[in-house]
């Protein structure tokens, strides 16, 4: 009977893990309607910028370029790792974090690399290295474009002023529910034009062209990073969803399963009982 009872605690306990993990895919997935809205509508606005300011761009002198775009010997190099303040989202964060490394052991394996942590998990993990310059985890608090701008400023005066030479982001592009693609984004310097761009003379420009793009290229950097913060924000909802629908799934499969062994069990135990009762009477008949 002591087995009995331990496996109808073991069943309580699947069942009030399949209750935490249901309610919590129905909390991400009203959370990831609203993520997915906003990112969606933000895509076609921040392709239409980019592809005004490649238009410009590509019509202007070399020596006209922009303080964003100078090309200096790569020494120090600043990655942007986006992740989420919380956990329970399968490989959301460790897919970032691993890509963040590769690129530290790797690809500027002879440079000196930092880390800028947008997300509590990427702060934890690169934190005990001595190698995260900022951590911006409170962004999640209040997620608009003002305050993102105020970490892309931040960035695109810390190139300015030399103090790095090349800024990457590392984040989780939102494609569904199901899948999320990590992507490696150069920030700064911006990279030049390639390929054919279709430019418009039609166009009269005031004040100037120059001064225009001048304009637009802050702007456009502000976008990019707000961007991969929202894509990133509406990853780790898909994916908390996700993963909670499958972990209640495995949930609901082992709760039937522990059911079926103590329906097993016990049926053995009454048997046991009406043998023994059966052995007595006849012990007695004897």
């Amino acid at each position: 009977m002591a087995n009995l009872k331990e496996i109808r605690n073991r069943i309580s306990s699947v069942s009030s893990t399949m209750q935490i993990t249901s309610a919590m895919k129905m909390v991400s997935a009203a959370k990831l309607k609203k993520a997915q809205d906003a990112i969606t509508a933000m895509r076609p606005y921040s392709d239409k910028l980019t592809e005004l300011l490649q238009s410009l761009s590509a019509t202007l002198d070399a020596d006209s370029g922009s303080k964003y775009a100078i090309q200096r010997e790569v020494k120090n190099v600043l990655i942007v790792s986006i992740t989420s303040n919380r956990g329970l989202c399968g490989a959301f964060n460790s897919n970032i974090i691993k890509q963040t490394q590769n690129l530290i052991d790797n690809v500027y394996a002879d440079k000196n690399v930092s880390v800028l942590a947008i997300g509590k998990k990427s702060n934890d993990a690169f934190s005990k290295k001595d190698i995260v310059i900022a951590n911006k985890s409170e962004i999640y608090d209040n997620l608009t474009f003002e305050n993102v701008a105020e970490i892309a400023q931040m960035l695109m005066d810390k190139f300015v002023n030399g103090e790095f030479d090349k800024i990457e982001i590392v984040y989780n592009k939102f494609k569904n529910a199901a899948t999320q693609i990590v992507m490696t984004e150069q920030f700064l310097p911006i990279l030049p034009v390639e390929g054919d761009v279709n430019v418009n003379t039609d166009y009269i420009f005031e004040p100037s062209k120059v001064e225009i793009v001048e304009q637009l290229i802050p702007k456009s950097l502000k976008t990019q990073l707000y961007k991969g913060v929202r894509d990133s924000f509406a990853s780790e909802h898909g994916a908390r969803m996700t993963a909670m629908h499958k972990a209640t799934d495995n949930a609901t499969e082992l709760r039937d399963q522990l059911k079926l062994t103590y329906n097993k069990a016990r049926q053995a135990a009454i048997t046991n009982e009406i043998l023994e009762i059966v052995g007595g009477a006849e012990a007695l008949n004897n």
